[in-house]
């Protein structure tokens, strides 16, 4: 694993690490599934999309078949929202195709709770009833408080409570990385 300086935490994944385990997740994804076909990859905002997005283009480089990739924004359907004391910031949900029959998976930057996740597959049943959904994180830190378990995992990272995990996309941070920081 190649490391860099940071001001604020620890790198834990580096760009190159992030693009070798985008890859290796892809893999694995087409050949759970048998190929490509049937397969719908749903990014959760923020950073999932991207995530998803480089999944898919992984997948057809190597198989040269398109995935649809869909976004999906679980603001409303989480269950924090009145702890949070906040108003959920609402982002677009985009099924490019019906999700009926398909094997979804969701993808998300970090599972933590599985709170997010649970949310995720309460907004997919408004889009449909997939053959199934398969979930793939790019860190998986533990602490679960739902009975939620990722298929797919570029990286366990053990974390106590008091840290967090900082995933930055290019799409959004303008850099590739994954920084441990504590509290």
């Amino acid at each position: 694993m190649t490391e860099t300086a940071s001001v604020d935490g620890h790198v834990v994944l580096s760009a190159d690490d992030i693009r070798r385990a985008v890859r290796r997740i892809a893999h694995e994804i087409v050949e759970r599934n048998r190929g490509p076909a049937g397969i719908a990859l749903v990014g959760m905002h923020t950073r999932g999309v991207p995530l998803a997005r480089r999944l898919a283009d992984a997948i057809r480089e190597f198989e040269g078949d398109s995935v649809p990739v869909g976004e999906l924004d679980i603001g409303l359907y989480r269950d924090d929202i009145p702890s949070l004391e906040l108003r959920p910031r609402l982002q677009r949900t985009e099924m490019p195709v019906d999700i009926d029959g398909l094997r979804v998976v969701l993808v998300d930057d970090v599972l933590y709770t599985g709170r997010s996740i649970r949310a995720a597959m309460d907004a997919l049943t408004d889009f449909g009833r997939p053959a199934g959904i398969q979930l793939a994180v790019l860190v998986d830190r533990g602490h679960r408080e739902l009975p939620i378990k990722a298929d797919y995992v570029g990286k366990n990272i053990p974390t106590s409570k008091s840290q967090s995990v900082q995933v930055r996309l290019e799409e959004i941070d303008g850099r590739d990385e994954v920084e441990l920081q504590d509290a």
